[in-house]
């Protein structure tokens, strides 16, 4: 059973978002789910972008709500 984690980053800009996406997903299980809400302006681009990147699944994208599935290892 996965279980989803919430977490409200306001307006954290890019660097200080993507640093803080990166230290939550470590914390979860594979398969587990971080629900985020980020009102950055940059957050559509960036979200996805690192998602890409990371390999994690990104399961909504509704600026300003995502929820990011951590990859499995």
């Amino acid at each position: 059973m996965s279980l989803e984690v919430e977490y409200d980053a306001g307006d954290l800009s890019c660097g200080e978002l993507l640093i803080e996406l990166r230290r939550r997903m470590l914390a979860l299980a594979p398969g587990d789910v971080l629900a985020v809400k980020a009102t950055d302006p940059a957050a559509p681009l960036d979200i996805p972008a690192w998602c890409f990147t990371t390999g994690h699944l990104l399961v909504e994208d509704r600026h300003p709500r995502y929820r990011i599935r951590r990859r499995e290892d």
